[in-house]
């Protein structure tokens, strides 16, 4: 069972189905998070399956429904305590009949009290939290949401990045309460601030087991393990330009919430229109062609066609084209949203295609041979400076792809000097606004200039020269060596410390008390989750590639014992990832 089918069987059996009742509607209100993870999760004919009649959000006006019962499903947060608060007050008539109010975290004892001592308490029939403070992206992908976390986690100010953390380390507990996991927890030492973070969240790990002993205490569960990175580990693999479906769609072309647009001819005459599809696990094709080489992608999908074509007994081709698909729309119109499938893949496939020839193949071999160090045929680049300057000099290459260029020359360099990097950037005409995204990658503790003495372990890369099977994508991301080294207990225990008290896998943690009062009905998890195997739980702080992500899901495969779960602060295309540099000291 994926992150999304766990997070959304919770839902329902701690919210939604206790208060179901036979032809009785209730009226669901929802904050920013809530809603986030409800669109996540389900769609809305499966929530009027639980009864629910009407999503509204928490932070808009809406319309009294006095005689309808309400859930809330919200951050326990002061701003949304109060909207509850006001929904009940005195003063006017209350919105609601009765308040059922499900908090996604702990709540705070000072907001708890607020709001018992509220006009509203006498409304709330329900109080409760669900311990549910994450996105599930994917089946082994979660997000945190914190898309603006760079500022707060890198910057200067010590008293932002605190709270950035105390709350970070608070949703990545819930994470592990809903998959019912207490794992053994590391760190990379590299940057202070991870083995303070690491700390906290240790310790509002210890609460939720206090709270339910039974997280992670089956022999198999034993052995999960959590390690905390923060951005500045791998700087490579988000810059990178990727050649696999996924990755590739989403650095190249406008897909926003998931959603890809295009362009496609219809109806009788032909006539062109626009076309939007979500680009998710509910389609099984996306799941089996989005962590594909580019290269193998529109083949894969005339394959997967030829196939549908066979079971319907309609003619299909080896090679399909745009042409041919239209062609068997017309001839078989009752297999429209099917055959509409497949023509949604090739058009992404030679959009990105298009994408690729127009802009980056000429950046791919070069960044390829900076990143990994050799060239196409294994032997070390010893003038990398030979093929960087044509791309410098060329006005058809944009400031950004060429900003991506001069970082993995810096990073290939391990730095280099204010004057070579200042030529550098003159020749490739950078504008002055989009200069300081290279020297602000120092502030991730990754080495810019060859005067500074800081340094971050080395990671032993493993020998992959005879896995190599396309010239585009020879890097492999690190933390796919992290993954494997962690799961093999071969991880360097220097670079990659346990937390105080915890020595390898396998070993049973102590027993710890609540570090939270009982006020109310704590919900145990009652998830209809029942992995049994160990589980390998990965967090970076400050983003995460889609790269890394595809990462986890081919080092499961390879593990067949072993679950790897991928999770992050926010997910990271390059120029979300260059951008975020930029504005990093926006917010101090």
């Amino acid at each position: 069972m994926g992150l999304k089918e766990i997070v959304w069987q919770r839902i329902i059996e701690d919210v939604l189905r206790p208060l179901k009742k036979p032809r009785e509607w209730k009226v669901l209100i929802v904050d920013h998070l809530g809603t986030r993870i409800l669109s996540a999760c389900c769609k809305m004919h499966e929530l009027v399956n639980e009864g629910i009649t009407v999503v509204e959000n928490l932070s808009r006006v809406r319309q009294p429904l006095s005689k309808m019962e309400s859930i809330y499903l919200i951050t326990p947060t002061e701003e949304s305590i109060d909207k509850i608060i006001a929904d009940f007050s005195e003063s006017s008539k209350p919105h609601y009949k009765c308040a059922h109010v499900f908090y996604t975290e702990a709540c705070p004892d000072e907001l708890f009290q607020k709001f018992s001592k509220s006009p509203a308490a006498k409304y709330v029939k329900t109080l409760k939290e669900i311990n549910i403070s994450f996105l599930p992206i994917e089946s082994q992908v979660f997000s945190l949401d914190y898309p603006d976390i760079l500022p707060n986690f890198y910057g200067s100010i010590a008293q932002s990045r605190t709270k950035c953390m105390e709350r970070m380390a608070e949703q990545l507990a819930t994470l592990c309460a809903t998959l019912g996991e207490y794992p053994i927890v590391r760190y990379n030492r590299d940057h202070e601030s991870v083995a303070e973070f690491t700390q906290m969240f240790q310790g509002k790990l210890d609460a939720y087991k206090a709270d339910d002993p039974s997280m992670g205490d089956t022999p198999e569960k034993l052995k999960s393990q959590l390690v905390i990175l923060d951005r500045g580990f791998d700087p490579v693999s988000p810059i990178l330009h990727e050649c696999y479906f996924q990755a590739m769609a989403y650095d190249l072309l406008p897909i926003e919430n998931d959603v890809y647009r295009y362009a496609t001819n219809s109806g009788p005459a032909q006539t062109e229109m626009e076309k939007k599809a979500l680009l998710d696990e509910s389609n099984e094709l996306w799941v089996k062609l989005r962590h594909e080489h580019i290269a193998v992608v529109s083949q894969n999908v005339t394959t997967e066609l030829k196939k549908f074509a066979d079971t319907k007994r309609m003619a299909g081709k080896d090679r399909a084209s745009m042409r041919d698909l239209s062609q068997m729309l017309k001839k078989m119109p009752q297999y429209q949203k099917e055959l509409s499938r497949y023509s949604l893949y090739l058009h992404l496939a030679e959009d990105c295609m298009k994408r690729f020839k127009e802009k980056i193949d000429k950046l791919v071999r070069v960044e390829q041979d900076l990143a990994t160090g050799t060239d196409a045929d294994g032997e070390r680049v010893k003038d990398p400076m030979k093929n960087i300057v044509p791309i410098m000099l060329d006005q058809d290459v944009s400031p950004l792809d060429k900003i991506r260029v001069i970082l993995l020359l810096t990073f290939a360099k391990n730095g280099q000097s204010e004057e070579n990097r200042e030529k550098l950037i003159k020749h490739a005409n950078i504008p002055t606004v989009d200069r300081e995204i290279i020297t602000k990658m120092s502030r991730l503790g990754v080495k810019i200039d060859d005067k500074d003495r800081s340094r971050r372990s080395k990671i032993e890369r493993r020998d992959r020269s005879g896995q190599v099977t396309y010239q585009s994508s020879r890097w492999i991301p690190l933390i796919t060596d992290v993954m494997q080294d962690a799961i093999d207990d071969k991880l360097d225990t220097k670079a990659f410390p346990f937390i105080s008290g915890q020595q390898s896998t396998g070993v049973g943690m102590p027993s710890v008390r609540s570090a939270r009062p009982k006020k109310y009905g704590w919900g145990k998890d009652k998830s209809a989750e029942n992995r049994t195997g160990p589980r390998l739980i990965i967090f970076v702080i400050g983003g995460m590639s889609y790269s890394e992500m595809r990462a986890a899901y081919e080092v499961s495969k390879a593990k067949k014992d072993w679950e790897v779960i991928i999770g992050s602060t926010h997910l990271l295309t390059p120029e979300l990832f260059l951008n975020s540099l930029r504005n990093l000291d926006s917010n101090e």
